[in-house]
């Protein structure tokens, strides 16, 4: 870790501490905001009675799950239209019609086809992580360097082999950049689709202490959220580092 890495702190511990002076002083009968020392007792609280745990682990399951499964999907539609080029041009009305529609609106039908619960929230997750791995690994392919096609041609590689032993090492930094973006993705809308309609995790932990009118505890529920998030990623960042180094330093197409 840089031996700077302190500096990054000085801002947030700057808010913090203002915020906490600012409620004290002042005072606040805001249902909406609450001193830091309070959102700590009341993430202490949560967390203690095992609430905060338990709906960390339901929103994980679904993000996770959602991210596992639209990123494989992604990625064999990536892969695909990646090696046919026909396919490719015939599919790309069709998927540049579908791509940009928000995840919450397709909450409706899911509703209806798969109900509440793990199974409706993990689909929306799906959904919305499938398209950044599959553009992702469709501009990876087109950046393989053509001198290593002719070879697997001239070695006469089946198609699996072709993928296997070609295709997915030389594309493997982005797609990395790409599952990157979309764990972020799916957290967010893992906890969207909780606030919105789905009675667990994260998100209905906020929805409740709003509704109970706790600003502590919703506050807690974010600042929890964030550091989820922050760690998620930095995970990700340090194994991609490891695996790839300086080829991990890829740039996201346009």
């Amino acid at each position: 870790m840089n031996s700077g890495w302190w500096k990054g702190l000085v801002v947030p511990a700057a808010l913090i501490l203002a915020a906490e002076i600012a409620m004290r002083v002042f005072g606040s009968s805001s249902m909406s905001l609450a001193a830091p020392s309070d959102i700590l007792a009341a993430f202490a609280r949560i967390v203690v009675d095992g609430s905060m745990l338990a709906a960390t682990r339901d929103t994980l399951i679904a993000a996770g799950t959602g991210l596992v499964l639209g990123g494989v999907i992604g990625l064999a539609l990536g892969v695909l239209l990646g090696l046919v080029k026909q396919l490719d041009r015939l599919l790309e009305v069709t998927i540049e019609a579908i791509r940009p529609i928000p995840s919450v609106a397709v909450l409706p039908i899911a509703m209806l086809v798969f109900g509440f619960g793990y199974r409706m929230e993990i689909a929306i997750v799906a959904f919305s992580c499938l398209w950044p791995i599959m553009i992702l690994t469709r501009a990876a392919m087109s950046g393989i360097e053509p001198r290593l096609m002719e070879v697997s041609r001239t070695l006469r590689l089946s198609a699996w082999d072709r993928v296997r032993k070609i295709i997915l090492p030389a594309a493997l930094p982005r797609i990395m950049v790409a599952f990157r973006l979309a764990a972020a993705i799916a957290l967010v809308v893992a906890v969207t689709v909780e606030i919105a309609a789905n009675p667990l995790g994260l998100g209905y932990g906020i929805l409740v202490a709003q509704q109970g009118l706790q600003p502590a505890a919703m506050l807690a529920y974010l600042v929890w959220i964030g550091l989820v998030g922050w760690g998620l990623n930095t995970l990700l960042s340090m194994a991609q580092r490891r695996l790839f180094g300086r080829a991990a330093r890829v740039e996201l197409p346009a």
